[in-house]
């Protein structure tokens, strides 16, 4: 008897032990997609606002993404200012932009999902909770 109460108790004390772990995972696709974005000069080639490219608007313009979640985006001496941050919705690696009220850069003030990401292409979607229309964004690195 006290050989199988040793045994459940070894048994209980591994379970435990390997069920209440935590790992840390740096590898998660927000990590992943800060260390991206931080890497270099960006620029919009696709933007699609619910059916109408809009890719135009954004003609000139390079984004730094910045490690303090500050971006800007550049074209000769105009600078637009915003901020950036990462995080997951059920799984799902996001980007959310914030340009504030700035025409066009309004536009991009989304909670963005990655459908697609390496380390020169980030393809972005934005499903509109009010209308149903699809958003499409791509950065791709300079």
């Amino acid at each position: 008897m006290k050989i199988i109460l040793s045994c459940l108790s070894i048994i209980l004390i591994l379970v435990v032990t390997t069920t209440s772990c935590k790992k840390d995972n740096d590898n998660s696709p927000s990590n992943n997609l800060n260390s991206t974005m931080v890497s270099g000069s960006w620029r919009i080639t696709y933007f699609n606002d619910s059916g109408n490219d809009e890719t135009s608007h954004f003609t000139g313009y390079s984004f730094q993404f910045n490690s303090n979640n500050s971006v800007v985006a550049v074209n000769g001496s105009s600078n637009i200012n915003g901020t950036w941050s990462t995080g997951n919705d059920n799984s799902t690696s996001k980007l959310v932009l914030s340009f504030g009220n700035t025409p066009p850069f309004d536009d991009l003030n989304e909670d963005w999902h990655v459908t697609m990401q390496n380390s020169t292409l980030i393809k972005l979607q934005h499903v509109s909770g009010g209308n149903g229309g699809t958003d499409l964004l791509y950065f791709e690195k300079i």
